[in-house]
Protein backbone atom coordinates (compact mmCIF):
# COMPACT_ATOMS: atom_id res chain seq x y z
CA UNK A 1 0.00 0.00 0.00
CA UNK A 2 1.59 3.36 0.74
CA UNK A 3 1.29 5.83 3.42
CA UNK A 4 -1.28 7.64 2.26
CA UNK A 5 -2.33 7.91 6.29
CA UNK A 6 1.14 9.16 7.21
CA UNK A 7 1.00 12.61 6.03
CA UNK A 8 -1.24 15.74 5.63
CA UNK A 9 -0.68 17.93 2.60
CA UNK A 10 -1.22 21.91 3.82
CA UNK A 11 -0.31 25.40 2.65
CA UNK A 12 1.21 27.04 4.45
CA UNK A 13 0.35 30.67 5.10
CA UNK A 14 1.34 33.30 7.34
CA UNK A 15 -0.02 35.99 9.70
CA UNK A 16 1.30 38.29 11.94
CA UNK A 17 4.75 36.50 11.76
CA UNK A 18 3.15 33.19 12.27
CA UNK A 19 2.35 30.39 10.07
CA UNK A 20 -0.42 28.43 9.95
CA UNK A 21 -1.52 25.49 7.60
CA UNK A 22 -4.72 24.42 5.76
CA UNK A 23 -5.06 21.40 4.61
CA UNK A 24 -4.91 20.79 0.70
CA UNK A 25 -8.37 19.31 0.15
CA UNK A 26 -10.17 22.89 1.71
CA UNK A 27 -8.26 24.99 -0.63
CA UNK A 28 -9.71 25.64 -4.18
CA UNK A 29 -6.89 28.60 -5.19
CA UNK A 30 -4.26 31.41 -3.82
CA UNK A 31 -4.84 34.70 -5.39
CA UNK A 32 -3.04 37.95 -5.56
CA UNK A 33 -5.17 40.60 -3.14
CA UNK A 34 -7.55 42.04 -5.91
CA UNK A 35 -9.77 45.12 -5.55
CA UNK A 36 -12.71 44.16 -2.70
CA UNK A 37 -15.69 45.74 -3.14
CA UNK A 38 -17.88 46.36 0.46
CA UNK A 39 -21.12 44.93 1.68
CA UNK A 40 -22.99 47.05 3.89
CA UNK A 41 -24.28 44.99 7.17
CA UNK A 42 -21.20 42.64 7.70
CA UNK A 43 -19.24 41.89 10.07
CA UNK A 44 -15.62 43.77 9.99
CA UNK A 45 -13.96 40.68 9.35
CA UNK A 46 -16.02 40.23 6.34
CA UNK A 47 -14.18 42.36 3.66
CA UNK A 48 -16.60 42.30 1.02
CA UNK A 49 -16.73 40.33 -1.93
CA UNK A 50 -14.81 39.84 -5.67
CA UNK A 51 -15.33 38.55 -8.78
CA UNK A 52 -13.51 35.44 -9.14
CA UNK A 53 -14.44 34.24 -12.89
CA UNK A 54 -16.64 35.01 -12.97
CA UNK A 55 -18.04 33.50 -9.27
CA UNK A 56 -18.98 36.19 -6.20
CA UNK A 57 -16.60 35.45 -3.90
CA UNK A 58 -17.06 36.72 -0.42
CA UNK A 59 -13.78 37.76 1.51
CA UNK A 60 -12.65 37.38 5.45
CA UNK A 61 -9.88 39.12 6.72
CA UNK A 62 -8.47 36.61 8.38
CA UNK A 63 -6.38 39.05 10.63
CA UNK A 64 -9.37 40.39 11.99
CA UNK A 65 -11.30 37.12 12.67
CA UNK A 66 -8.85 36.11 14.63
CA UNK A 67 -8.29 39.75 16.71
CA UNK A 68 -4.89 40.21 15.28
CA UNK A 69 -3.35 43.47 15.13
CA UNK A 70 -4.53 44.85 11.37
CA UNK A 71 -1.67 45.29 8.27
CA UNK A 72 -1.57 47.60 5.35
CA UNK A 73 -2.14 44.93 2.29
CA UNK A 74 1.03 44.69 -0.04
CA UNK A 75 2.44 42.43 -2.95
CA UNK A 76 2.63 39.38 -0.34
CA UNK A 77 -0.73 39.70 0.74
CA UNK A 78 -3.08 36.62 -0.66
CA UNK A 79 -6.29 35.69 -0.63
CA UNK A 80 -6.31 31.60 -0.33
CA UNK A 81 -9.66 30.52 -1.56
CA UNK A 82 -10.96 27.52 0.24
CA UNK A 83 -14.17 25.72 0.09
CA UNK A 84 -16.27 25.31 3.70
CA UNK A 85 -19.61 23.20 3.45
CA UNK A 86 -20.92 24.31 0.23
CA UNK A 87 -19.43 27.45 -0.53
CA UNK A 88 -15.90 29.78 -1.19
CA UNK A 89 -14.48 31.91 0.67
CA UNK A 90 -11.64 33.77 0.26
CA UNK A 91 -9.28 34.45 3.43
CA UNK A 92 -6.94 37.63 3.23
CA UNK A 93 -3.80 36.33 4.70
CA UNK A 94 -0.24 37.93 4.70
CA UNK A 95 1.51 35.51 2.86
CA UNK A 96 0.96 32.35 1.04
CA UNK A 97 4.13 30.46 -0.06
CA UNK A 98 4.73 26.87 0.46
CA UNK A 99 2.98 23.32 0.27
CA UNK A 100 4.21 20.68 2.24
CA UNK A 101 3.22 17.27 3.64
CA UNK A 102 3.41 17.03 7.72
CA UNK A 103 4.34 13.69 8.95
CA UNK A 104 0.58 12.82 10.85
CA UNK A 105 2.96 11.78 14.46
CA UNK A 106 4.53 15.21 14.01
CA UNK A 107 0.76 16.91 15.18
CA UNK A 108 -0.06 17.80 18.44
CA UNK A 109 -3.15 18.63 19.83
CA UNK A 110 -3.48 22.71 20.53
CA UNK A 111 -2.41 23.54 23.54
CA UNK A 112 -4.99 25.63 26.08
CA UNK A 113 -4.40 28.87 24.53
CA UNK A 114 -2.23 30.28 21.58
CA UNK A 115 -1.98 33.82 21.59
CA UNK A 116 -5.78 35.52 21.29
CA UNK A 117 -6.84 32.80 18.52
CA UNK A 118 -9.71 30.86 19.88
CA UNK A 119 -8.31 27.49 20.24
CA UNK A 120 -11.74 26.10 18.89
CA UNK A 121 -10.29 27.38 15.45
CA UNK A 122 -6.84 25.00 16.00
CA UNK A 123 -6.37 21.52 15.00
CA UNK A 124 -3.45 20.81 16.01
CA UNK A 125 0.30 22.11 16.03
CA UNK A 126 3.03 20.92 14.33
CA UNK A 127 6.87 20.51 15.31
CA UNK A 128 8.76 20.77 11.76
CA UNK A 129 12.59 21.38 12.25
CA UNK A 130 13.13 24.87 13.67
CA UNK A 131 9.42 25.63 12.31
CA UNK A 132 5.83 25.71 14.65
CA UNK A 133 2.93 25.44 12.35
CA UNK A 134 -0.75 26.16 13.24
CA UNK A 135 -2.52 23.75 12.01
CA UNK A 136 -6.40 25.40 11.59
CA UNK A 137 -10.01 24.21 11.87
CA UNK A 138 -10.98 25.93 8.53
CA UNK A 139 -15.04 24.35 9.04
CA UNK A 140 -14.61 25.61 12.53
CA UNK A 141 -13.12 29.24 11.82
CA UNK A 142 -16.84 30.38 10.43
CA UNK A 143 -19.28 29.55 12.65
CA UNK A 144 -22.61 27.94 10.68
CA UNK A 145 -24.56 31.12 11.45
CA UNK A 146 -21.40 33.35 9.83
CA UNK A 147 -21.57 30.99 6.58
CA UNK A 148 -25.58 31.70 6.54
CA UNK A 149 -24.62 35.47 6.75
CA UNK A 150 -22.04 35.48 4.15
CA UNK A 151 -23.93 33.28 2.08
CA UNK A 152 -26.51 36.37 1.93
CA UNK A 153 -23.64 38.27 0.52
CA UNK A 154 -23.27 35.61 -1.73
CA UNK A 155 -26.61 36.51 -3.13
Amino acid sequence: MGNENQDVKVIVFQLNNEEYGIPVEFIGSIERMEQVTRVPGTPDFVKGVINLRGIITPIIDLRERFDLDKSEYNDQTRIIVTHIEDMTVGMVVDSANDVIDIPVDAIEPPPEVIGSIHVDYIRGVAKLDKRLLILLHIDKVLSKDELTEIEKVEG
